[in-house]
């Protein structure tokens, strides 16, 4: 599943290919509330086709009518303003007074898009520079901690994933949580030794590594920008790797299992390595938000949610996590293996 900037230069590539005129919209700046954050893409091909958003929707429609009725015609650069008046505001689905700039460029084989995917299918976080009076475009090395940049004279935008996550296990479920961060922008890298089940791994785009889960967290170097999410259910897999990972700077580590089974790696964890409260405070388990997952999908989602809220920094309240929920709902603790899909029977799932 690619992200929506990566299909946006996909496609982009291919209308290039077929000959063509297509230009591409990347959100500058904005004013009051916005669907669509700053640097978001969009592509439109001169016959009214479009990929990416830069809003909910109206300023497209608008885009749309103009590529059809007078074509696509740009030379070079342009900065468009969408929203000023109230009335504006009101017709593009933006707030009373809100404001959204943007850029516009139109592509040809000197913007380098196909360059810039070949990179970005090696890996590389690429800071794509377009000068804005003559449109000429370079391509250069750019650092995680990086965000867009514009100025009078250019725009400076950032490509690749800039988040990593490590999944442990290459079970079913870990098939649905990869498939899904790569679509928000995640490098993922799946670690299993066992042979049974890197054997039958099959998700485009993710690294697999096949050695001990402790060795590979300690060889990517984990930083404020990685996440940690161990699903094997195994503790001699699991343990000795959540420990590196908690003794790291990763904003996100978490282990699946029941709340039983969550006490009891903790117990391991501080007994065996003499892990403080604070490092086990870091520990998200029972994984996942309580929405009443019964599914490998499901429960992607729900563990994506809470990596999500703690990514964004939003804190959200303590009865959505699981332990929380089934406690409040009067459910014993079990030793089930997985505790998010297990609905028992005449309680309602939230």
């Amino acid at each position: 599943m690619d992200n929506i900037d990566l299909e946006v230069l996909k496609t982009s590539s291919q209308w290039l290919a077929a000959g063509l005129r297509c230009e591409l919209v990347t959100v500058l700046k904005t004013w009051g509330s916005s669907p669509r954050p700053e640097g978001s893409m969009l592509a439109i091909c001169e016959d009214g086709r479009v990929v990416g958003s830069v809003s909910g929707g109206c300023i497209e429609d608008d885009m749309i009518d103009r590529a059809r009725r007078e074509g696509l015609d740009r030379v070079r650069p342009a900065i468009v303003t969408y929203g000023v008046s109230a009335d504006e505001a009101r017709r593009f689905g933006l707030p009373c007074g809100g404001t959204i700039e943007l850029a516009i460029e139109p592509l040809s084989a000197a913007s380098q898009v196909d360059e810039l995917l070949r990179r970005l299918q090696a890996g590389e976080l690429v800071a794509r520079r377009l000068d804005l009076h003559t449109g000429a475009v370079t391509l250069g090395t750019a650092q995680p901690s990086q965000s867009m940049q514009v100025s009078e004279a250019a725009l400076v935008t950032l490509h690749g994933p800039r988040w990593r996550l490590l999944i442990i296990g290459a079970g079913q479920l870990s098939r649905f949580v990869a498939q899904i961060a790569q679509g928000m922008d995640y490098a993922v890298t799946v670690c299993d030794p066992r042979e049974e089940y890197r054997d039958s791994w099959q998700v485009e785009g993710v690294e697999l590594a096949t050695g001990m889960p402790d060795d590979v967290v300690q060889a990517m170097k984990l930083d404020a920008r990685c996440a940690v999410i161990a699903l094997t259910h195994d503790p001699k897999l699991d343990d000795l790797a959540l420990m590196e990972a908690l003794r790291s700077p990763a904003f996100y580590v978490g282990a699946i299992g029941s709340r039983l089974n969550n006490q009891r790696r903790r117990e391991r964890l501080a007994e065996h390595f003499d892990m403080s409260e604070e490092e086990l405070g870091k520990l998200h388990g029972p994984i996942g938000l309580y929405i009443g997952s019964k599914t490998p999908p499901e429960i992607a989602i729900s563990i994506l949610a809470e990596l999500t809220a703690v990514k964004n920094q939003v804190a959200l309240p303590r009865a959505v996590g699981i332990a929380e929920a089934k406690a409040q709902a009067g459910l014993a603790p079990t030793g089930e293996v997985c505790e998010l899909p297990a609905v028992p029977a005449g309680k309602p799932a939230v």
